[in-house]
């Protein structure tokens, strides 16, 4: 089920309006897996700012990496270990190829 993107309250208020369709969108974006509805997208893994255990980022920028027989992607890293900016690993999923 896909959130309002017209907001029904604060309809004397422009801000407001913008502020509540632009997250509905955003909530939409993320339910449907789209990437754009991610703020913490990037191409590599954190290298700065302070990060928790279990923080995610996904990968803007995928592409099939390996040899043949052991090809695969990086969906994105998790944070291994809290830190400035934290351990982190890549999320590895195998394409087959």
């Amino acid at each position: 089920m896909k959130t309002n993107t017209t907001p029904r309250t604060g309809t004397n208020d422009p801000v407001l309006q913008r502020e509540l369709r632009e997250h509905a969108t955003q909530i939409n974006q993320i339910s449907e897996g789209y990437i754009a509805g991610f703020y913490t997208a990037r191409t590599t893994a954190p290298t700065s700012g302070t990060w928790l255990q279990g923080d995610s980022i996904k990968n803007s920028a995928p592409a099939e990496l390996g040899t043949a027989g052991s090809k695969y992607f990086v969906e994105g890293w998790v944070c291994s270990v809290s830190g400035t900016p934290g351990t982190w690993l890549q999320k590895r999923c195998l394409t087959g190829n």
